[in-house]
């Protein structure tokens, strides 16, 4: 295994230097790096660590939403609360509607099918997209308007609605009656998730006042918090969004501790360097080539097709948020990246036995290749064209 971590952390930074060099987003290097490296390609990876890819791709996000609710102002947030929260569903519902249109036509599936497939690849990546809107707000752009925490809260909640829908269609395609109960359970995940975010966040900021600890020894407490979240997501008997509850413990702690949240901010950014390589370079191992290939140009063009649709979604969303076409067009762009939960349930249908489950893995391996990196980029090159500097 020590020798697969060497492989990962040497190709991943070798990989993300030349892409930077050619301005490429280094995530895109990683990737291939992770393809080249992983099992369908050159197998240089020990099945080992493999095995806990999810796991370690799992504490990447933890280390990303921490990041994101240490940096993150509700008063901010507060400035956009109703598009902050259509951004949660809305581009979601309009990219599995498009699906919907696209793929009987383009890959002859049935409408069912094709509902699979589009609540797969109706996720956003708060991987890529995340990191990103800590960068602008640390730069302060676009902040006035409250868009980079917009789109981060709404990739953050994103993925929460969608992976109910996928579990809704995957149940129905297997014989199981449809349970309104799961759609109720969306806003109350989150509500709970938030509450217990909160919670742990004010009994951490009163710890840290009363114990005078070191940054280190605090760090590894909102660590062991977050990962306890976490497993509350899939133990808790009620529904629960751990993700969620994350960001909020982060969020909290910047509003009740702000000189021990901007002491933990700067390690949690230098933790996200290798926790960046990790992630992008095991997302890539992750992917079976082969599959990719198989699809070819039919499911580029089926992907691109409900990026459109994802990207009205997104601009309905802003329609009443004063913000100029240029801001609109750069949230647009921003709420295409797909990565994360691809990687996580691309493979999920094909694992059920479902007939669809190949040509959802295929099309969930391309969305990758080709979205992660193109959005990134999109991200990289028009924020500071498109946005106001505060």
């Amino acid at each position: 295994m020590l020798i697969s971590i060497s492989i990962i952390l040497f190709s991943g930074l070798l990989s993300g230097w030349l892409c930077k060099k050619i301005r490429f987003p280094a995530l895109f290097g990683m990737i291939i790096a992770g393809i080249i490296a992983g099992p369908h390609v050159l197998n240089l990876l020990d099945g080992s660590i493999l095995n806990i890819s999810a796991e370690l791709r799992r504490i990447a996000l933890i280390i990303i939403l921490i990041r994101a609710g240490l940096k993150l102002d509700v008063s901010d947030l507060k400035k956009v609360g109703r598009p902050a929260l259509l951004m949660c569903f809305l581009p979601a519902c309009f990219e599995i509607a498009g699906m919907l249109l696209l793929a009987p036509r383009l890959l002859g599936l049935s409408l069912l099918d094709s509902a699979i497939l589009g609540s797969v690849i109706g996720a956003v990546s708060p991987a890529v997209v995340v990191p990103r809107m800590i960068r602008l707000i640390d730069e302060k752009r676009g902040t006035a308007r409250g868009i980079p925490q917009m789109i981060l809260a709404g990739a953050s909640v994103d993925d929460v609605f969608v992976i109910v829908m996928f579990t809704t269609f995957t149940g129905l395609a297997r014989g199981e009656a449809v349970s309104w109960v799961s759609f109720a359970n969306i806003p109350l995940s989150i509500l709970i998730g938030i509450a217990a975010g909160i919670g742990a966040g004010l009994l951490l900021g009163a710890f840290f006042e009363k114990g005078r600890l070191t940054v280190t020894l605090c760090t590894v407490l909102v660590f062991a918090v977050s990962f306890f979240l976490n497993w509350l997501e899939d133990a808790a008997f009620i529904p629960f969004a751990g993700l969620i509850a994350i960001m909020a413990l982060g969020t909290e702690l910047k509003r009740t501790r702000p000189d021990t949240a901007a002491l933990l901010s700067g390690v949690f950014d230098k933790l996200w360097v290798p926790a960046e390589i990790f992630l992008f370079v095991l997302v890539g191992a992750s992917v079976a080539i082969e599959s990719a290939k198989s699809a070819g140009l039919t499911a580029v063009v089926l992907i691109l097709g409900v990026l459109l649709f994802r990207m009205l979604g997104v601009f309905c969303c802003t329609l009443a948020a004063g913000l100029s076409f240029k801001e609109k067009l750069f949230c647009m762009l921003a709420y295409t990246p797909k990565a994360t939960v691809q990687a996580a349930i691309g493979g999920l249908p094909l694992s059920m036995g479902l007939a669809c489950g190949q040509i959802v893995l295929t099309v969930s391996v391309i969305a990758i290749l080709l979205t992660a990196p193109l959005g990134a980029f999109a991200i990289d090159l028009t924020y500071q064209k498109f946005l106001s500097q505060d």
